[in-house]
């Protein structure tokens, strides 16, 4: 690609995709992926790992590959090794550079990134890319992390008044030809210039995490994708068909909705059961959970999950649906939240490669056969 080549990012990896349901690897760059776990076999957060989880997610016909923003874990602060994450930029540019065809997502906090170094760092990892990054925006909610900044934590709306803010700057800082000045409510800058602009034109694929109504209302201005955290099929069905009319009837374009999946896959039902038994009673570490749940309750607007359930969903992925049994039921499983109008899965495992591996032999001809996936 030459250096003033611009890409269309509805073209890319993940907006381009013929696939019916598009699949995302989430939350490889984390000890643990998305487990609260003392599992051997889970991620370990090592950058060989990484590698070899990126590269097999690409070869399996993965759209993307999703990381968490974490600087620190939910576990005891005595288990160093289950607070290891790699910083979600960096991480990218590297994935970006050993890998030809996947995209590659950061996940940041707004309060944590000014809107200025974002601007440079998102163009500078596109470029690495070749137009292939994407970035999944956070207004905020770990106040244990924020402390770590010397930040408070703001009221829920409030944070999506400074993102709407934010995003509005980023926005003007890649659209502007020359140095400009920005006077808003939250950022004040002067003579402002960046250069390069991201190598995708007019700015990169933007992923927000957030479904409360504020976090709705923002993936409804600024996002071409939102993460949504739902329970079920049947949750999914009442709420995502809304939002996307909303959103093409108020700003006449089309927003995706992924959810995260947690996947447990076995010969048998018996099997996959017990093994989502052992993650969780076994293996779990209940405190992290305790901890995750302490941090979430109060400070996100997302989560629709019953009190009871909340400590296995926060050890076997991180608050994600959990999909459970043969691989039958859980192509079943996609089937059915594919047809309550979700577009996408950001999927995790308690063993990354193993799941992967699984994937490909076992899920993904299924998905095919179903009309879910083209390859």
């Amino acid at each position: 690609m030459s250096a003033g080549a611009v890409t269309d990012r509805s073209a890319g990896p993940l907006l381009g995709s013929p696939n019916r349901l598009k699949l995302a690897v989430f939350s490889a760059n984390m000890a643990g992926g998305a487990n609260l776990t003392y599992a051997p076999e889970a991620p370990r957060a090592t950058w060989p790992e990484s590698v070899e989880i990126a590269r097999a997610a690409e070869a399996a016909g993965f759209e993307a590959l999703i990381p968490v923003a974490r600087w620190r874990g939910m576990a005891d602060p005595a288990r160093r090794d289950a607070h290891r994450s790699f910083e979600s930029f960096s991480w990218a540019a590297g994935i970006a550079a050993v890998t030809e065809r996947i995209q590659v997502f950061a996940t940041f906090h707004i309060p944590v990134v000014h809107p200025v170094s974002a601007a440079k760092a998102i163009a500078t990892v596109d470029h690495i890319a070749g137009g292939r990054f994407a970035v999944n925006v956070v207004a905020g909610w770990n106040e244990d992390e924020f402390r770590m900044f010397g930040l408070e934590q703001r009221e829920h709306d409030d944070r999506y008044a400074v993102a709407d803010e934010w995003m509005s700057f980023l926005g003007r800082i890649w659209a502007a030809e020359e140095e400009f000045d920005f006077d808003g409510c939250f950022f004040k800058a002067r003579s402002v210039l960046s250069e390069p602009k991201p190598v995708q034109r007019g700015r990169p694929v933007v992923m927000n995490a957030g479904f409360s109504p504020a976090g709705r209302d923002f993936a409804a201005k600024h996002a071409d994708l939102t993460f949504a955290m739902v329970p079920g099929a049947a949750a999914a069905a009442r709420i995502v068909p809304g939002l996307k009319a909303d959103v093409q009837e108020r700003h006449d374009r089309k927003l995706m909705v992924f959810a995260g999946a947690h996947i447990v896959c076995a010969a048998t039902e018996d099997a996959a059961r017990r093994e989502y038994e052992r993650m969780v009673g076994e293996v779990g570490d209940q405190d992290a959970a305790a901890n995750a749940i302490r941090l979430l309750i109060p400070n996100s607007g997302s989560a629709d999950f019953d009190a009871e359930g909340m400590a296995a969903s926060a050890i076997a992925g991180f608050f994600a649906l959990p999909l459970v049994g043969t691989p039958d039921s859980v192509v079943e499983q996609m089937i059915e939240l594919a047809g309550a109008g979700l577009d996408g899965l950001a999927l995790s495992w308690l063993d990354y490669q193993a799941g992967i591996d699984q994937y490909a032999r076992e899920l993904r001809p299924r998905l095919i056969e179903a009309g879910l996936r083209e390859g």
